[in-house]
């Protein structure tokens, strides 16, 4: 079938049939705008971010503001604020399907275009769950070459798909905007997460601002060329023939993860393993001498950053993410601090760690982990085929609203972050969507 049928087809189906009569694709998709907005939050306490908020209000002001920074923003400030900031620590959403997020991308465009039309909420979750199952299938059918990061490619194409639902716009023109962003997807590079440069945190947000103009092109009638993905497949990604998408059907915004830890979903893996260990052991480390890490491949491809020296090479760094796991039990935003990232001891277990790709986990197309630790001369294992969040374990909603208050409590406070999570997770489907997130202590 045809690239443009199967798009068709696509956007027919989340437009003939509301996703949000599903209630279990209503309640997640609450659940992803939820972590990815307490993500957002979160980073306001970021000097990086804070900067470039206070720069766009400045230089690009408008109407619009967002929770946790009440700042005048434009339509497009606020898609690339909002997806700069919910990536900043690493605990956003994903899909492993698609090898990335088609969130990160869909989410800040569909909240730009819904503020600034004044759509309710239900709106923008039907725009959201719209750009997350065209998105997902453009990861899953578009996988970047070596050298790229996802972040800012693929993910374009969800932008365009919850830009152009959020706007109003009708399904030959959700497929007109998906195709024009086809004709440019960003081609983003790796290298700033190996060079420890927080240039990569921007990539979703110029994803979602294309998504955006996108969307208001295809709806003032531009046109698009029917084969725009499938030239992008074989010209950019070297791709032979047409990419394979999947059909409707299946939402796979059902399968996304919501992370429990704050780092690159590889890094979790290794980090229950180690959290585990401690359960079981006890929480001394100074004894250890050495420590083992099997693992898949494609963990050790995006996350093999030995001895990081920034908070993003600490991102993507599986050794990082397990010694910080070791000695504290936990890998949340703290982790990525300058206090966090020079602690001797953690800095120590990291250079133990030793590093094996399983090549039987990644034969069979699997995730998961297994650690040994050598500690006082004994040698004690661990091991994890899945982690919260995973599909058959999904974080629920009481995790989601643990996760949501440590992230912005200290932002806006305990009764304000318990206000707001109430709002996003309960509110008619008929209530607008600035007043939802307006809602205040």
């Amino acid at each position: 079938m045809k690239t443009r049928s199967c798009l068709n087809d696509l956007a027919d189906w989340l437009y003939a049939i509301d996703p949000l009569s599903t209630p279990a694709v209503e309640k997640r998709a609450r659940l992803l705008f939820l972590d990815t907005l307490g993500c957002f939050i979160a980073a306001q306490a970021k000097p990086e971010p804070a900067a470039l908020a206070n720069l766009h209000s400045v230089r690009d002001p408008g109407p619009l503001t967002l929770p946790g920074c009440s700042l005048p923003f434009s339509t497009q400030s606020v898609a690339m604020l909002f997806a700069l900031g919910a990536c900043w620590d690493e605990a956003c959403e994903g899909l492993a399907r698609a090898h990335g997020r088609p969130g990160l991308h869909a989410i800040p465009a569909a909240l730009g275009a819904a503020l600034a039309s004044g759509r309710p909420i239900g709106d923008l979750l039907r725009a959201i769950v719209t750009g997350f199952e065209i998105g997902g299938r453009m990861g899953e059918a578009l996988r970047i070459k070596g050298g790229m990061h996802v972040d800012g490619a693929w993910g374009a194409l969800g932008a365009a798909a919850a830009a152009a639902r959020a706007f109003g716009a009708s399904s030959a023109e959700c497929v007109r905007a998906i195709e024009t962003v086809a004709c440019q997807v960003p081609f983003s590079l790796y290298a700033p997460v190996s060079a420890g440069a927080t240039a990569r945190n921007t990539y979703c947000g110029h994803g979602a601002v294309l998504g955006l103009n996108a969307a208001l092109s295809a709806m003032s009638g531009i046109g698009s060329p029917p084969d725009a993905i499938d030239d992008y497949f074989r010209i950019a990604l070297g791709g032979d023939g047409a990419p394979r998408i999947s059909p409707p059907g299946d939402y796979y915004l059902l399968e996304g993860y919501l992370k429990p830890f704050a780092a690159v979903r590889h890094v979790h893996y290794g980090a229950q393993c180690a959290i585990d260990w401690r359960k079981a052991q006890g929480g001394d480390t100074h004894p250890v001498s050495a420590v083992h890490l099997k693992v898949y491949q494609e963990a050790v491809q995006y996350c093999g950053n030995r001895n990081p020296q920034s908070a993003i090479q600490a991102q993507f760094s599986l050794s990082y993410g397990l010694a910080h796991a070791l000695r504290t039990g936990d890998l949340g935003p703290e982790a990525y601090t300058a206090e966090a990232l020079g602690n001797p001891e953690t800095r120590r277990i990291e250079a133990l760690v030793e590093i094996e790709i399983d090549a039987a986990l990644t034969a069979r197309g699997e995730r998961g982990a297994a650690l040994s630790v050598t500690r006082a001369g004994a040698v004690h294992r661990t091991s994890v085929e899945k982690v919260a969040g995973d599909p058959d374990l999904p974080l629920d909603e009481s995790a989601v609203r643990a996760k949501f208050k440590r992230y912005t409590a200290p932002q806006i406070g305990e009764t304000h972050s318990q206000a707001l999570a109430e709002a996003v997770l309960s509110a008619s489907l008929d209530s607008g969507c600035a007043e939802t997130l307006s809602v205040t202590a």
